[in-house]
């Protein structure tokens, strides 16, 4: 199975665009257009019967003690934990590509609706990772369902990597229902993969890097 994306190469640095902010010399970062990637792919097994893409960070904070305060940094040493910033189902396999911008263009303050897709019968989206990050921002708070690009913190003294995986299952839908999450995706997908690729993005908005 082959993975590539036009809107960036894998291993290179993500343009903003595609990002939830980006850098600002005043306010350290500002809200971006918050596109999601074009991907395309080939060469699935022949036994595809749905495809599933996931975008996730493993290089988020495990402590937000640091996070964006001034005078501070995020140590590089700081043990790290996944954030899921897309969640894409159901892709049927005669589905070849995903265009830029298809499934987000803009930050949605409090979320995009979901788990439907609207334009887009069929397919799903899960929960990302910043509706527990928006949960105590009474502006911002929601469900945020399908793609939501990146927004590391500012003192972070690491790049962070977004890894895209798309993987080809077994199986026509998957189960989950209802808001469900990265770890509740994954859980479902056990036992059903038939082949998996991933490419990384970097991203990082401390200007130091």
């Amino acid at each position: 199975m082959k993975l590539w994306s036009n809107s960036f190469k894998d291993g290179a640095y993500l343009p903003g665009e595609f990002a939830f902010a980006v850098s600002h010399p005043e306010t350290h970062l500002s809200l971006s257009a918050n596109r999601n990637p074009h991907f395309a792919w080939e060469q699935l097994p022949a036994a595809t019967q749905s495809l599933v893409l996931i975008c996730h960070d493993p290089d988020v904070p495990s402590r937000g003690d640091d996070v964006n305060q001034e005078g501070k940094t995020v140590a590089a040493d700081l043990p790290r934990v996944d954030f899921f910033h897309w969640l894409l189902l159901d892709l049927p396999p005669s589905t070849a590509s995903i265009a830029a911008a298809a499934f987000s263009d803009g930050v949605t303050p409090r979320g995009k609706p979901g788990p439907e897709i609207e334009g887009s019968p069929g397919l799903r989206h899960g929960l990302n990772d910043y509706t527990a990050w928006f949960a105590s921002d009474a502006a911002m708070r929601g469900d945020y369902f399908g793609y939501d690009g990146p927004c590391p913190p500012w003192n972070d003294e690491i790049v962070h990597r977004y890894i895209f995986t798309l993987y080809a299952l077994s199986i026509p839908r998957l189960a989950v229902t209802g808001k469900f999450t990265g770890a509740q995706v994954q859980a479902a997908m056990h036992g059903h993969i038939l082949a998996q690729e991933s490419i990384i993005g970097l991203y990082t908005l401390n200007p130091a890097l």
